[in-house]
């Protein structure tokens, strides 16, 4: 549609990480749902965040049932908020360090907790919930970025929201300079266990908007009841200008 992904297995995303981390400096991922889709044809400043990324990864059974109608399958989902426990047990098995931005106050530390109990050896280095609207605060944002760089870690996890999310690791990339930086959406938020995910089977029969919908309807209805039904637009869109 209005970008590319990288078409990847969660396994052949994992060998990516890792080598990312390793390898390179500055780096970020990032993981488009339907929400981003609609997102990306509007705001072109997140649109060229988006073709800067270094891994796309997709997030969404919608976005694989549209590449399917498309003809160009997509191998599977990669979703965010499954990427991040799998990249904790990475870091545990590699002694890679990590840092957890974003969630309400004190959810990133019991995430951390949490995650540190079932992944022996895994080193969160340090946490942090920023205030609401800290992005237009240089003060703040000059303090979340000395604490990063003073903890130094491998992968810097980033669940702020989107476009939020992916604008500050953007915006400060060069300032952070940390291996790898991931968009996580919800992801903190879900191992802390402070927001219920939607059972499995519902994630498979791509029904995870309905539960959430569900769980919060005055946040969520707008999202997914009025803006993400532009997805419907887009697929023609799209579809007549590839033929």
């Amino acid at each position: 549609m209005n970008i590319s992904i990288d078409n990847v297995t969660m396994d052949e995303a994992l060998e990516k990480i890792s080598y990312l981390v390793e390898n390179t400096k500055q780096s970020y991922i990032v993981t488009p749902n339907v929400d981003h889709i609609v997102k990306l044809e509007k705001d072109k400043e997140l649109l060229k965040i988006y073709m800067d990324a270094t891994l796309i990864l997709t997030d969404g059974q919608p976005l694989l049932w549209i590449s399917k109608f498309y003809k160009t399958p997509i191998k599977e989902k990669v979703s965010g908020s499954d990427l991040f426990p799998k990249v904790c047990e990475l870091a545990a098995e590699k002694g890679y360090t990590i840092f957890l931005l974003g969630a309400g106050e004190g959810v990133a530390d019991i995430a951390a907790k949490k995650l540190s109990e079932k992944n022996k050896g895994l080193n969160i280095v340090g946490t942090y919930s920023p205030e609401l609207g800290f992005e237009n605060n240089p003060t703040e944002v000059a303090r979340i970025q000395e604490l990063i760089k003073s903890k130094s870690p491998d992968i810097l996890v980033v669940g702020l929201g989107s476009p939020k999310q992916e604008k500050f690791i953007h915006k400060n990339k060069e300032e952070l300079n940390v291996s790898l930086s991931i968009c996580i959406g919800a992801g903190i938020d879900f191992e802390a266990g402070v927001v219920k995910r939607a059972p499995k089977w519902m994630r498979r029969c791509g029904l995870e908007w309905f539960f959430r919908l569900c769980k919060e309807p005055k946040r969520m209805f707008k999202r997914y009841i009025i803006d993400d039904l532009k997805i419907i637009g887009l697929i023609w869109k799209y579809k007549k200008r590839s033929n």
